[in-house]
């Protein structure tokens, strides 16, 4: 008994049973003393200020009381509570403790001011006069229907503090006492329960090792002997359970020979006889799946049941790719429908393997998307280039100023199809850094921006474009790609100016905003319809193509923005106007240190 881990793990169990049990209870009942001992308290002080407010009546109904102060300090004494008697104005007339002569105008004490308000006012707070903390109970004293005092009941919180620990005193000691009776019970419980199972497990292991004879004595009628009667009656069947369970192995080596990803076992009614998580996922189907449903109820899905039951029909294997739209959207599933057989080979149901192909043909139609937009993007300029070329070499006699503007449209293309080339080059750069969980660098972003901005100037002067940067003057620390932040910018700003007309402004922003470091570019040109907002960041989408490729844009630009900031962990969004400009905000999160000075 004393080595079975179960007598102690039910032993332990019934000890913290026990400890929780007496600590709540014993907590609760002396929360429950504590809220008593204040409600009593404060009832108390109630009754002492309404008896004083009968004290109190006559002193301002004109009776003329000079032995009041004396009364008041009496009846304080012998019901053990300080009781003051003050006027409208403030000035205390009686007092069971101090001198009233010597005590401050008291018309500003919040249990004062809480009594003229609403006839009475409990307040804890620390008493001027004593400088000790008490509970104040005051009463105005009325007469007439107007209000002539007030009559104030007071009790020392150390004298409530003394009584609540006696209280919980008593509390603790009897939680104590309760607890190690609960131990021994438990003691006793826990032996009695794990003596039968120890003796039932040493049957068990012997029959294990091959002992089918051997047998449990079950004398008690409780639930302990029914499980030994149990155990003595599976003991008997075992030996002709072995070759049933060597049928069924058949079946799961059918189910698990044929598993790819998500399984499901059907029987010859088409109802569900296995169905592993992956396939739950697959067919959206709830979790709580009860055996023997039918399989279009539980995934409602007719292109699976139509395929499972063509096999049964005919016992043949069959292949398909599924379009199938469960709540989570389209899937495209590599569906193979296999007969499932017993030993005696007769046909008892099915078996479908589904295999998630989703991710392969969506890479595979962003594959095919990107190399007929990166074909497309090289064939303009190289056609160009080529159909120039041709002309050049065709034309010996074409004069130098015509064979110079065909050699600057050459040039031109040249450096379209360069900057095309080198925008792929840094896409891809940027997406294969993001794929392998670089580590970045930590720095400071403003040189960057600063660095970006002096670039620019050129190029807005040329077209008449006023550039202004608004740069905080704090560190902005980030951990990122110092040259890829580089990049953001650059592009941000050549994107700015590019749809800007002669005349409009581009400013750009950098500071801090919150936890993150932000970067704004704002212009005012043309601007973006909300039917492009959403599109602009993908590869190769234009809003205008003609004006785009008349710009000498590539297509690329917003694209590779949003990957090299999504690769430092932040965000790009787009607000835009049509017709009244736009303005890109990069959100990229502070480097730890100077996130927590930020806090600070």
């Amino acid at each position: 008994m004393w080595r079975s881990r179960f007598f102690w793990q039910l032993f332990l169990g019934f000890v913290a049973l026990d400890v929780v049990t007496t600590g709540v209870v014993g907590f609760l009942l002396s929360e429950q003393v504590e809220d008593d001992t204040l409600a009593s308290t404060r009832s108390t002080l109630r009754r002492s200020a309404l008896l004083l407010k009968e004290v109190a009546l006559p002193y301002f109904t004109g009776s003329t009381d000079h032995a009041i102060q004396e009364r008041v300090r009496a009846t304080g004494e012998q019901i053990g509570v300080r009781l003051t008697i003050i006027a409208n104005d403030g000035v205390v007339v009686a007092d069971s403790l101090l001198d009233p002569r010597r005590m401050d105008n008291h018309a500003e004490r919040p249990e004062v001011i809480a009594a003229r308000r609403d006839g009475e006012g409990t307040i804890t707070r620390l008493s001027d006069s004593l400088d000790e903390a008490m509970i104040y109970h005051a009463i105005v004293v009325e007469h007439d229907g107007q209000a002539r005092g007030v009559a104030r009941a007071a009790l020392s919180l150390s004298l409530v503090e003394e009584r609540l620990s006696q209280l919980r005193s008593r509390v603790v000691a009897g939680a104590l006492v309760a607890a190690f009776v609960a131990l021994v019970i438990s003691f006793w419980l826990s032996r009695s329960v794990t003596r039968p199972l120890t003796l039932l497990t040493a049957a068990a292991q012997s029959i294990a090792q091959g002992n089918y004879e051997d047998r449990v004595e079950a004398k008690s009628k409780d639930e302990i002997g029914k499980l030994a009667r149990a155990f003595n009656s599976m003991a008997e069947q075992l030996s002709e359970r072995i070759a049933s369970m060597t049928r069924e192995e058949n079946k799961v080596l059918t189910i698990l020979s044929g598993m790819v990803e998500g399984v499901v076992a059907v029987d010859l009614r088409g109802h569900v006889l296995h169905m592993n998580d992956a396939a739950r996922r697959i067919l959206d189907a709830p979790e709580s799946l009860t055996i023997a449903q039918g399989l279009f109820e539980v995934a409602r899905l007719r292109e699976v049941s139509e395929l499972l039951r063509e096999t049964l029909a005919d016992g043949r294997d069959r292949r398909h790719e599924l379009h199938l739209e469960p709540s989570g959207g389209e899937r495209v599933i590599d569906a193979h429908a296999s007969p499932l057989r017993d030993g005696d080979g007769r046909l008892v149901g099915g078996v479908v393997v589904l295999h998630d192909v989703t991710d392969l043909r969506r890479l595979e139609t962003v594959r095919r998307d990107f190399v007929a937009n990166v074909s497309h993007e090289l064939k303009t300029p190289v056609t160009a280039i080529r159909g120039l070329v041709e002309t050049l070499i065709d034309s010996a006699d074409m004069d130098a100023e015509t064979r110079t503007r065909f050699l600057d449209k050459v040039r031109n293309q040249a450096l379209r199809l360069s900057s095309l080339v080198s925008d792929l080059l840094t896409l891809s750069r940027v997406q294969s850094r993001k794929a392998a969980h670089i580590e970045h660098e930590r720095f400071d972003l403003r040189e960057q921006v600063l660095d970006a901005t002096r670039r620019a100037h050129v190029i807005a002067e040329e077209k008449g474009v006023e550039l202004s940067s608004r740069v905080s003057r704090e560190s902005i620390e980030i951990l990122g790609d110092a040259e890829g932040l580089s990049t953001v910018v650059d592009n941000l700003l050549d994107n700015a100016i590019k749809y800007t007309p002669s005349g409009g402004t581009v400013t750009l922003r950098a500071h801090r905003d919150g936890v993150h470091a932000v970067i704004e570019v704002s212009d005012t040109g043309i601007g973006i319809g909300p039917e492009h907002q959403e599109r602009v960041f993908e590869r190769f989408y234009r809003v205008d193509k003609a004006r785009s490729r008349e710009l000498g844009g590539t297509g690329l630009g917003l694209s590779i923005v949003k990957n090299f900031v999504s690769a430092m962990g932040g965000a790009v969004r787009l607000e835009s106007e049509l017709g009244c400009g736009s303005t890109f905000r990069v959100e990229i999160p502070l480097a730890v240190g100077d996130r927590d000075a930020e806090r600070d």
